[in-house]
């Protein structure tokens, strides 16, 4: 939530970071300009009648006292009492339609971000590993999955329906090899508690971190008691310490966590319907960090460096976008994308596929939910919140699978891998009965 004292004080800037984000946030902005001018006004006429209020009532406590008459000043009493009520109504429906509006415009971009409109106006900032020539055909890794048995997706659609997959034997496995892989990673080398959270969480945690009010039709909720799928760990990790104040010296705080995520992908028909690139349900490791302010540029580099190291253990090339102001998410006040090479999409051309958003919420999330951290001298400031995937789980095993592919459609399992799927090549013979080591 954008601080609303730096609205009042310099709308100018504000109306221009926000126009930045995209012209579709400019009506909402101006609509809560005359939101809370109307509700000043109604505050500017409660001021002086709760004084006046005050100064009858303590002349009519002296004349009282004093045995006079006050019979004009417990009239004027009741009239002050009854229009203050009027007012104080409005005041409080003035506020709730001001926050209501707050909650809808995005966070504002630090300067250093570039501008921009899309996606086409990204900037790349660093690669690291080098794509793979391949003297065969390149397969997707839906195709490869398939005809390896790690993967069937007629029998997850009849189960589920569209964008839905089903893993089998070692496809299971792998799925299972890559979450622990990346917690024990984050978790022995780069210092971050696990946590293993709800999947089901309330209203007020989805607005918490942004979700809501915002994207509630990409989200899967349960009507009868109004609970929702998380659409990313982040959710509930965030909202931990909600109404909180965290010590100092405890920061950095560091959680990362897996959890199943659900997303409706509304908007997305026809798009990336292939395998498991972009489905309504699956699997995600999420790191999110709680910092000092001035410290939280300096930590966006850190936790981008933790999601990278996934990508360079496992030997997938990759690059890092910084995202420009109209491509950022909502929350975000600067983020960096990792983007993994998938030389089986496009035709077996290849492609960079995003496979983590890494990403400083600046106090734009703490002002929302009430978190803060406490300063040696007693006083409190609220904190900056950072998030980043650690990463997505699907798309790592398809990165792996087009990446290492054989010609003869044997996959070669990455080392870092093998000490938890105790294989170092997919074959077709993989389930066929225990599954083996072969060279």
């Amino acid at each position: 939530m954008i601080d609303i004292k730096l609205i009042r004080t310099q709308p100018d800037v504000v109306r221009k970071a926000i126009e930045n984000r995209g012209g579709r946030f400019l009506p909402k902005f101006e609509e809560l300009l005359m939101l809370d001018k109307e509700l000043r006004a109604i505050l500017a006429e409660v001021e002086p009648l709760r004084a006046r209020r005050n100064q009858a009532a303590d002349e009519f406590g002296r004349r009282k006292r004093m045995r006079e008459d006050g019979g004009s000043l417990l009239k004027e009493m009741e009239d002050l009492k009854s229009k203050l009520k009027s007012l104080e109504e409005r005041a409080g429906e003035g506020e709730k339609k001001v926050q209501s509006a707050l909650l809808e415009l995005p966070n504002l971009p630090l300067e250093a971000v570039p501008l921009g409109r899309g996606a086409a106006d990204n900037r790349e900032i660093r690669r690291w590993g080098v794509p793979r020539t391949f003297s065969f055909p390149v397969k997707d890794h839906q195709d490869l999955g398939e005809k390896l048995g790690l993967m069937d997706f007629t029998r997850a659609a009849k189960l589920s329906g569209a964008r839905f997959a089903l893993l089998t034997g070692v496809g299971a496995r792998m799925e299972r090899a890559l979450i622990n892989f990346m917690l024990d990673l984050h978790t022995t080398e780069h210092g971050y508690t696990e946590i293993f959270p709800p999947f089901l969480v309330t209203r007020q945690t989805m607005t918490g971190t942004g979700q809501l009010p915002k994207f509630e039709e990409e989200l899967y909720a349960t009507k009868e008691d109004d609970l929702f799928l998380i659409p990313t760990a982040e959710v509930p990790l965030t909202n931990m310490f909600r109404d909180e104040s965290m010590d100092e010296s405890s920061l950095p705080r560091s959680l990362c966590a897996y959890t199943a995520c659900f997303r409706r992908e509304a908007g997305t028909y026809g798009k990336d319907t292939r395998g498991l690139t972009r489905n309504h349900q699956f699997n995600k490791i999420e790191l999110v960090r709680f910092v000092r302010p001035e410290d939280s540029l300096k930590e966006l580099e850190l936790l981008t460096h933790h999601a990278e190291m996934v990508l360079q253990r496992l030997g997938l090339p990759y690059r890092v976008m910084e995202l420009c102001t109209g491509d950022m998410g909502f929350s975000s006040a600067k983020t960096y994308d990792l983007e993994v090479w998938a030389p089986g999409e496009n035709g077996g051309q290849g492609q960079w596929r995003e496979i983590s958003s890494c990403s400083t919420f600046t106090d734009f999330q703490s002002r929302r939910i009430g978190l803060r951290y406490t300063k040696p001298d007693g006083s409190r400031a609220l904190l900056h919140t950072l998030n980043g995937s650690g990463v997505a789980v699907g798309r790592t095993m398809a990165a792996i699978l087009e990446n290492y592919q054989e010609a003869d459609g044997t996959v070669i399992i990455p080392e870092a891998l093998r000490p938890y799927l105790l294989l170092d090549r997919l074959t077709s013979t993989t389930l066929r009965g225990r599954s083996q080591q072969t060279n």
